[in-house]
C-alpha cells in the first residue's frame, strides 16, 4: 500500500535539464572543456554538480575558476526566469493525486523552491521539499530518499518513487522504494531508464492511474 509519492524535481516536474544542461555547455565550454548541448544531457542528467565540475576539469586539464560554479547558478537561475515551465500534465496530475506527495532532489533547496515558484508548483510540496545539499546525500546514494521518507513517518517500503534519471531509479531501489521511471516520450530516454527500472511511462496523464494499480 502507498503512503507517499517522492517526486524528483528537474526533468518530472518542472522541464529545466534542457535549459540547465545547455548553459552548463557553454560554461564548460568557455573553461576549456567543449561540450555540445546534447552531449551535456547525456552526460550530466540527474548528476550532482560537483561530479559534473570533476569532469570539466578533467576535460580541460586544469581546475575551474573560483566562481565558476556561482557564476553558473546565476546564469542557469536567469534562463529559468526566461524560459522555465512545468512539466507538461503535471498540474493536472497533482490535482488528481490524493495520496501525500514529497520532492527529493539532488539540487540545492534555493534553486528547487526557485524553479517549483516559477512553475507555480510549490504550493503542492511546500514544507515537503528535501534536498540532497541539506541531507549531505546525493543520489545514487539511497540516503535522501530515505531521509524523506523517515522525515514524513513513512516505511520506505510504501514510498513510490517518480524519477527520470538512472541515477535517481539507483537510489530509489538500493532505498528499498518502488520506482516509476518517467521518459516524456523520448524513446532515447525509455532505453536508458529500462537498463534500471522495469516501470515506464510516457505522459505524466498517465501518473495517477499508476499511483493505485
Amino acid at each position: 500500500m502507498i503512503e507517499l509519492v517522492i517526486f524528483d524535481c528537474d526533468g518530472v516536474l518542472v522541464d529545466s535539464e534542457r535549459i540547465a544542461l545547455a548553459v552548463l555547455a557553454q560554461a564548460a565550454t568557455a573553461e576549456g572543456a567543449a561540450i555540445s548541448a546534447e552531449e551535456a544531457i547525456r552526460l550530466f542528467r540527474g548528476m550532482k554538480m560537483a561530479d559534473c565540475v570533476a569532469e570539466i576539469e578533467r576535460r580541460s586539464g586544469r581546475r575551474v575558476r573560483n566562481h565558476f560554479v556561482a557564476d553558473l547558478r546565476e546564469a542557469i537561475a536567469i534562463a529559468f526566469e526566461a524560459n522555465l515551465q512545468a512539466v507538461e500534465g503535471i498540474h493536472a496530475a497533482l490535482a488528481s493525486i490524493t495520496l501525500p506527495v514529497c520532492v527529493a532532489s539532488n539540487g540545492p533547496m534555493s534553486k528547487l523552491t526557485h524553479t517549483l515558484g516559477l512553475t507555480k508548483l510549490l504550493p503542492h510540496f511546500e514544507g515537503r521539499i528535501f534536498s540532497a545539499y541539506e541531507v549531505g546525500s546525493w543520489k545514487p546514494d539511497p540516503g535522501l530518499f530515505l531521509h524523506s521518507a523517515r522525515s514524513l513517518g513513512v516505511n520506505p517500503s510504501r514510498c513510490i518513487v517518480v524519477e527520470d534519471s538512472l541515477p535517481g531509479i539507483w537510489a530509489a531501489k538500493a532505498a528499498g522504494m518502488r520506482v516509476l521511471g518517467f521518459t516524456a516520450g523520448d524513446a532515447e530516454v525509455a532505453l536508458e531508464l529500462g537498463t534500471g527500472c522495469s516501470e515506464l511511462f510516457d505522459s505524466m496523464s498517465e501518473l495517477p492511474a499508476l499511483l493505485v494499480g
